[in-house]
């Protein structure tokens, strides 16, 4: 709480109290007809719901200038959850950068050595490949053969 507000309503608070005195002293001399007693016993009364309200406007004043603090505070908050937001942001749009770079893979004179030898194909298996560019589906066995029994069943179902 701000201090001018916490000066405020405790101010208004005390001067409100302190009216009470005056008024319970102008109702005893209204009883006993003393008017000098009355009136002065008023001007206190004045003079305190006067300072009260001084005080009351103090507070009000006080309040006004927590309330603006608290925005400003609360806008300062949002500033840096922005900026931190978007410092996360940079730093993952630099991450995905660093991904997307590719691996360059160099295969060695050996490597090519021994690839070209496990990829010699002879003639057949070239020619297998150029008649037949449509693969059908094939079943195999356990053993790894291709099944015979099962390339020519067809399976229709309707509802």
């Amino acid at each position: 709480m701000n201090a001018k507000t916490m000066e405020g309503l405790v101010g208004a608070s005390r001067n409100i109290n302190l009216v009470n005195t005056p008024m319970r002293v102008y109702n005893q001399a209204k009883r006993q007809g003393n008017t000098g007693a009355m009136e002065r016993a008023m001007d206190y009364v004045y003079e305190f719901s006067d300072k009260a309200q001084d005080y009351k406007t103090k507070a009000y004043e006080g309040m006004k200038e927590e309330a603006k603090e608290a925005r400003e505070q609360a806008r300062l908050e949002r500033e840096r959850a922005i900026q931190k937001h978007r410092e996360e942001h940079e730093k993952f749009e630099e991450r995905i950068e660093e991904n997307k770079e590719t691996d360059v893979v160099e295969v060695s004179e050996e490597g090519k050595v021994l690839l070209k030898d496990n990829t010699t194909l002879d003639n057949t298996d070239i020619a297998k490949t150029q008649t037949n560019p449509v693969k059908q589906p094939v079943t195999y066995t356990k053993t790894g053969d291709i099944n015979p029994a099962e390339q020519d069943i067809n399976i229709s179902i309707s509802l």
